[in-house]
């Protein structure tokens, strides 16, 4: 089995599509998630579990997911770094 560090470039080693799921959804919410990518499971009646379904059947739609969590987590990594100087 390798290492997380033998994949340093790839933010998504090690990463299940639900714990991606879940932090977007705490991070921006169902209703929001549905404006970004609008698709059923996301605007009707919400949950984990359809999403999950959804999106394993589906990957344009894992993709836009899984693009956006990273999107969001390069972003809090550059926030968070402290000022030089």
């Amino acid at each position: 089995m390798t290492s997380p560090s033998s994949h340093p470039n790839d933010p998504l080693h090690g990463v299940t599509l639900e714990v991606v799921l879940r932090a977007v959804v705490e991070r921006h919410g169902w209703d929001r998630m549905a404006e970004q990518i609008p698709i059923r499971c996301f605007m009707f009646d919400p949950t984990i579990k359809s999403s999950l379904t959804f999106l394993r059947k589906t990957p344009w739609a894992r993709k836009r997911l899984e693009d956006w969590y990273v999107y969001d987590l390069t972003r809090y990594r550059r926030e968070s770094r402290p000022e030089a100087g």
